[in-house]
């Protein structure tokens, strides 16, 4: 008895902590106590010191003022003179360093991006960090045959359901062109469809031609319940490509972008010159020429509507100079991204720029460590919002919803390194310590901290293995790439919640030609 007794003891006690740990990975928690969420602060890794960072204001402020950009349409012209800008002999828009300092000082600094769902709100403001999709694809990955096909919508549909399932992809930017709809107004109108009937998370695109801006309008009124419901919620941004680096305005861009500003629609001024290219090689003046080219978009936007939601979008993109061929898995790209974000931080407004983008065809080993270093590096440097940071490949040119799953678990972690470490009384765990080695059990494993904070501290992968090699081989030897598969099929196996009401559905296909089936 006396040598049956304590292993029985020690049996019991291991599989009630067993069971509690169940337990605990079972019971939902909420939001503020998960691990990570949407919105955590980052911040804490700056590639550029205070003096870089004051050197390339200064120089985009001189680049500002002595280069200024070419093609503005009229519109924009008249808007920016009367604020204080000047057209030269050249046909080149000049902005006074004080003209660029007071429409710093009326930009909005704290926008909140909103979702159909409200729970799904992203507030940009200080370094809060959101992961999200963008890019406009022409191709989709198929994994199974390792082949790229062209985009459909119903491919598109299908990446925002899949976002909508997702916890770590907070937001839905198209990533994909709908290749199969030929008409280009029917092509921006069912855009909107196939994203907002796929999640209720908040969702950005562009326009084609500025004269199609009315009629996407009037879909997003129909979808909200009304133009004041619109603008009192508007769940849809515009992704607006409004300068042709380097230091051009792109006429049409801006003509949409002038639209969307006066139906109330947040918009992001995205900067996209490719280093080595259309922008500068050097880190530095690649990053000198996209913050010069905001600037100019804050003047553009704030001389039309002061305070009008516009998200820094300083996106440039690195260069395989042996190529030219464009490499947004690099080093180089992800040190770019996070001295944008640094920069966005020093002006203090709402940032975004690109991550997490593959070069690797297939979500295998390469586009592994491409994803992680940019995702991670930009969430580190306090991004507000982390573009294309699940499922690009090829460079942007391949969309693969198995990798925008596998993406949710990369995020997450990502996102963990985000929140950082807690240092506190509790997370000190002195007094723990002293139980657990004077007189105690000798390990922590069952002990209240470890089962409490299981948890809250750690992110658990859904799809990834931690299997022992023992365990793995017990259950199959499960393959990753078929897991995802499995999981993509579950997922769209069942309809969409973010679906329209059959009334609503019927009133917009009468209305519009609508794609995708009903």
């Amino acid at each position: 008895m006396t040598q049956t007794t304590p292993t029985t003891t020690r049996r019991t006690g291991r599989a009630g902590g067993r069971a509690a740990r169940h337990a605990a990975r079972n019971a939902p928690l909420d939001d503020v106590m998960r691990p990570v969420r949407a919105g955590l602060s980052g911040g804490t890794y700056n590639p550029l010191s205070e003096t870089d960072i004051a050197n390339i204001h200064e120089t985009a402020l001189k680049a500002l003022e002595e280069i200024g950009l070419a093609d503005a349409p009229q519109s924009g012209i008249d808007y920016m003179t009367a604020a204080g800008a000047t057209l030269g002999d050249d046909g080149r828009l000049r902005f006074p360093r004080a003209l660029v300092e007071d429409m710093l000082a009326v930009a909005a600094t704290d926008v909140t991006l909103k979702g159909r769902d409200p729970v799904h709100d992203l507030n940009l403001s200080g370094t809060k960090v959101h992961y999200g999709t963008a890019g406009a694809a022409v191709h989709l990955v198929d994994v199974e045959g390792r082949n790229y096909r062209e985009c459909t919508v119903q491919d598109l549909h299908d990446a925002a359901r899949v976002t909508d399932t997702l916890d770590n992809i907070h937001f839905l930017q198209r990533p994909m062109v709908c290749r199969d709809i030929t008409d280009n107004y029917e092509l921006d109108i069912n855009t909107i469809y196939a994203c907002v009937a796929g999640t209720t998370k908040h969702v950005g695109t562009s326009f084609v031609e500025p004269d199609f801006v009315p009629g996407c309008f009037d879909l997003l009124h129909m979808i909200a319940g009304g133009e004041d419901k619109w603008r009192e919620r508007p769940f849809l941004s515009n992704s607006n490509c409004f300068v042709v680096p380097p230091m051009k305005f792109a006429t049409e861009s801006c003509a949409v972008m002038e639209q969307c500003i006066e139906g109330g629609m947040p918009v992001l001024l995205l900067s996209a010159g490719q280093a080595g290219a259309t922008a500068p090689a050097p880190i530095a003046g690649a990053i000198v020429q996209a913050v010069a080219e905001c600037l100019a978009g804050i003047v553009y936007v704030n001389s039309i509507k002061p305070s009008h939601p516009a998200i820094f979008g300083t996106w440039p993109f690195v260069s395989d100079l042996r190529t030219g061929a464009m490499s947004g898995g690099s080093g180089e790209q992800a040190l770019l991204t996070a001295g944008c974000a640094q920069m966005h931080r020093y002006y203090g407004l709402p940032g975004g720029a690109a991550a997490g983008i593959a070069d690797a065809k297939l979500p295998d080993m390469q586009a592994g460590w491409e994803q992680m270093c940019s995702n991670v590096m930009a969430g580190l440097s306090g991004l507000n919002m982390v573009y294309e940071s699940a499922g690009m490949h090829a460079s942007l040119l391949g969309f693969c919803l198995e990798s925008l799953i596998l993406g949710d678990d990369l995020l997450g972690q990502a996102m963990r390194c985000v929140r950082g470490i807690e240092v506190n009384e509790e997370t000190l765990g002195l007094e723990t310590m002293r139980a657990t080695c004077i007189g105690g059990p000798g390990h922590y494993l069952g002990s209240d901290q470890t089962l409490n904070l299981m948890q809250t501290e750690y992110v658990y992968p859904t799809i990834a293995d931690r299997t022992s090699p023992k365990e793995w081989a017990e259950i199959g030897k499960p393959d990753l790439i078929k897991k995802t598969i499995a999981r993509k099929e579950e997922i769209l196996a069942t309809r969409s919640a973010a679906r329209f009401d059959p009334e609503l559905d019927a009133r917009i296909r009468a209305t519009f030609n609508i794609h995708l089936p009903a």
